[in-house]
């Protein structure tokens, strides 16, 4: 393991994290009028609604599938599937998520610089973030052929053992991967530099998405009409 592994693997998650969730609480603080989506629908529909649907339906469940298989502890699941056979599955459900997910955003982005009307009210964090998220979905895919040459599990397990360190701040989290390719370590970087610049583009709208789903669970509100009122004043 070298300094630069320490760095990026047992430094640079904490540092991401530090920034996701106090930026994210300084913008809702300071500029509620930005927490937005910024949609283009209104421009020019399009393509949108096809790469819209195929993006967010592929990263939600590569989204949820990363967070349940890499901070669950193996021996929750152990005794139903074995490690091997989690990373095919893991494989094959990720490689049909990740390929709807980039025909998704290689949709958006194609959109957003190939339409010179929404590309003039296109912001350079839009752009950029969409460049990102493509380029991450590459290397995501990249790791699939990289994990088929591990189907005993073993380097499933170091990822999901180097998460679980860094999530209960163990020592150790980036020595346990020091020997994994450099696209798998890519991936990781990039996918923790997108927390990074969450707090400062679009993703915020992500959190509004989850703060909706306690609507149905909120209060009943009772509405009286003004008849009413007057019936109980008197």
């Amino acid at each position: 393991m070298n300094t630069l592994d320490t760095l990026l693997f047992g430094i640079y998650p904490y540092f991401c994290v530090t920034v996701f969730l106090l930026g994210s609480l300084l913008r809702y603080d300071r500029d509620q009028y930005t927490w937005k989506s910024d949609s283009s629908q209104m421009l020019r529909t399009g393509t949108l609604r096809w790469g819209s649907n195929l993006f967010h339906i592929g990263v939600l469940f590569l989204l949820f599938g990363h967070f349940f298989g890499m901070l669950t502890p193996h021996f929750v699941y152990e005794p139903f599937i074995s490690a091997g056979a989690k990373q095919i599955v893991a494989m094959v459900s990720g490689g049909v998520a990740g390929t709807l997910a980039f025909i998704g955003v290689t949709m958006l982005l194609r959109r957003r610089l190939g339409d010179p009307r929404i590309r003039a009210t296109s912001k350079a964090s839009d752009v950029v973030l969409l460049v990102l998220l493509w380029l991450q979905l590459v290397l995501g895919l990249g790791t699939i052929p990289l994990s088929g040459q591990h189907l005993d599990g073993s380097m499933m397990l170091k990822l999901a053992g180097w998460a679980q360190h860094i999530v209960t701040f163990r020592s150790g989290a980036a020595a346990l991967i020091s020997e994994a390719s450099w696209v798998f370590k890519a991936h990781m970087v990039l996918g923790m530099t997108l927390f990074l610049i969450f707090p400062f583009t679009r993703l915020v709208h992500i959190w509004s998405g989850f703060a909706s789903l306690t609507y149905a669970l909120r209060p009943w509100q009772v509405v009286r009409d003004s008849a009413d009122e007057s019936a109980c004043r008197s």
